[in-house]
């Protein structure tokens, strides 16, 4: 099953990105049949960032972002939204990718279920 999980806020301040995450982990973790992929657009950009210093105890979503791409997820990028932020020319977190709306549009389409967050 192909699930699409699309996140708009910010990685830290809220607790959108974490849940988005969370459930992605989740599925991948007790169904193997499940394939999370991630597209990042508007302020959840910034989640793409690497090695954003979170306190002890307190969830990392660069970490989160991993979890996913090791049990074979996706993970891209809006470059419009990046772009928009000044970020499209830095380093992404490993497994994260510069996208388009092309791409972000035939995800839509061969997933089984997409979620918003």
């Amino acid at each position: 099953m192909n699930i699409l999980i699309l996140i708009d806020d910010v990685p830290y301040g809220s607790e959108v990105a974490y849940n988005a995450f969370r459930i992605a982990m989740a599925m991948e973790k007790d169904h193997s049949n499940v394939q999370g992929n991630i597209f990042l657009m508007a302020d959840a950009v910034g989640c793409g960032i690497p090695r954003q210093s979170t306190p002890q105890g307190y969830y990392n979503i660069e970490r989160m972002i991993k979890a996913v791409v090791q049990k074979g997820g996706k993970s891209k990028t809006c470059g419009t939204s990046a772009d928009a932020r000044g970020i499209k020319e830095l380093e992404l977190v490993e497994g994260v990718e510069i996208s388009n709306m092309k791409e972000l549009a035939q995800w839509t389409v061969d997933a089984d279920k997409v979620f918003t967050f």
